[in-house]
């Protein structure tokens, strides 16, 4: 059987109540009615809400070139950059909320490019630890969505998200019942496979407002039950996923670990490669000649050595060393990184511990910084938002006990964070 013959996938008459849903399980109904009024407001106006702040006397980090500026004043006003720079060439306006920033460093805040975000809970905290801005690497029922209006209207509550709807994987399981478009797919005795269901998963999640699409190559490292390197799509499956993302204008990230998965995905398409532990050099060239970014998740890998199953912990000691390998062949290639920590289940670590295992695998300290600011921000699309504190970017900053061009370990436990101007 194949879905073909079944109508596109409504915008109107599900929408609201399928992201409704998805709100009510992400709980960020809730933490909205218990916000500011000026959140409402914003929301009735379309716009994000932002406040007015100055930071003065600390150090100033630029990751794009890398310049360090002592004694510096960053101005920010209803949420934006007005002003970044040395103190006397900076104009203070008057009456601003002043956070002394004097033996602190100054960096733009970060940016994390794979977590899975269920709940507002999970949200705040991934905000607290630093990830000013973040891609989803999807949710079960839309929580994501939820989570990426909340952070529109509440800024403080949330990061700036991308958002990837639902997984699109061979068997949706529970996923099925998220929204009413994707329950003729329960019917399909092989699971979503065919070019149609493919489509079709694709087309629900862009209907319900996806910022990106998110698919599988192989199956997952974290099961004990399951093979890492088995495929579970080919390049030919992949390439539908692709050709329908495209259609409505997204890019695809795709979970891998073998080489031919790896080298399938990249091949058919698709913007980001994620985890990739076993990426090979002929694949890792097609991405710099692509512009295929490489999304390592090495926090998510050195995690698994951590596991009380001695499977999963096996994978762990086995799989980081050849992915830090990889990660140092791709960054002197030229591929382009982007830090991910893979954060799900409601444990959110910490976008500076990513940050910290690139510079184990052999990154410099702000090369290893950029992968989550500047180069991330590109990923997601915010190079003109996120990543630096330049005049008109957001007004989101991490202020760090110590020089993180010395010692990165520092961005793991920002001493203040600022979203969209609103100290933390």
């Amino acid at each position: 059987m194949c879905v073909e013959s079944i109508p596109p996938p409504s915008s109107r008459l599900t929408r609201r109540g399928v992201l409704a849903g998805a709100a009510a399980l992400a709980g960020t109904t809730a933490v909205l009615a218990a916000s500011a009024p000026q959140a409402g407001a914003a929301a009735r106006e379309g716009r994000q809400t932002g406040g007015d702040l100055v930071i003065e006397g600390g150090t100033l980090l630029d990751p794009a070139t890398g310049e360090v500026t002592e004694d510096a004043v960053v101005v920010i006003v209803d949420g934006v950059v007005r002003s970044a720079g040395r103190r006397g060439r900076t104009e203070v306006p008057d009456g601003a909320e002043v956070i002394d920033a004097h033996g602190q460093w100054i960096l733009p805040g970060l940016v994390e490019g794979h977590i899975h975000l269920n709940t507002a809970a999970e949200a705040r905290d991934a905000v607290l630890l630093g990830a000013t801005s973040a891609r989803s690497g999807s949710t079960n029922f839309f929580q994501d969505i939820a989570v990426r209006e909340l952070a529109r209207q509440a800024p403080e509550q949330a990061p700036r998200l991308r958002a990837a709807g639902v997984f699109v994987t061979p068997d949706l399981g529970d996923t099925i019942l998220a929204d009413p478009e994707l329950t003729p797919l329960a019917r399909l005795r092989d699971g979503v496979r065919s070019p149609e269901a493919l489509r079709r998963v694709v087309e629900v999640n862009l209907a319900r407002g996806a910022d990106v699409i998110k698919t599988r190559v192989n199956e997952r490292a974290g099961l004990p039950e399951q093979d890492p390197l088995a495929q579970v799509y080919d390049r030919e499956q992949l390439s539908a996923v692709v050709a329908a993302a495209r259609r409505g204008g997204k890019g695809v990230l795709c979970h891998s670990y073998s080489e031919k998965g790896c080298h399938d995905a990249v091949m058919a398409g698709i913007r980001s490669l994620e985890h990739g532990a076993f990426v090979g050099e002929r694949t890792l060239h097609e991405m710099r000649r692509r512009g295929t970014y490489f999304t390592p998740t090495l926090t998510a890998i050195a995690g698994l050595a951590d596991s009380p199953d001695p499977v999963l912990a096996e994978r762990g000691r086995q799989y980081l060393p050849v992915l830090k390998r990889a990660v140092l062949a791709a960054h002197e290639m030229g591929v382009p990184l982007a830090a991910g920590t893979d954060s799900s289940g409601g444990k959110i670590k910490p976008i500076g511990r990513e940050v910290e295992l690139m510079r184990e695998a052999g990154l410099s300290a702000l090369d290893a910084i950029r992968t989550a600011t500047t180069g991330a921000a590109k990923l997601l699309g915010l190079e003109r938002t996120a990543g630096s504190l330049a005049r008109g970017f957001a007004g989101d900053v991490i202020l760090l006990d110590g020089d993180p061009l010395s010692d990165v370990t520092v961005l793991k436990k920002p001493l203040r964070v600022v979203r969209s101007g609103i100290a933390l």
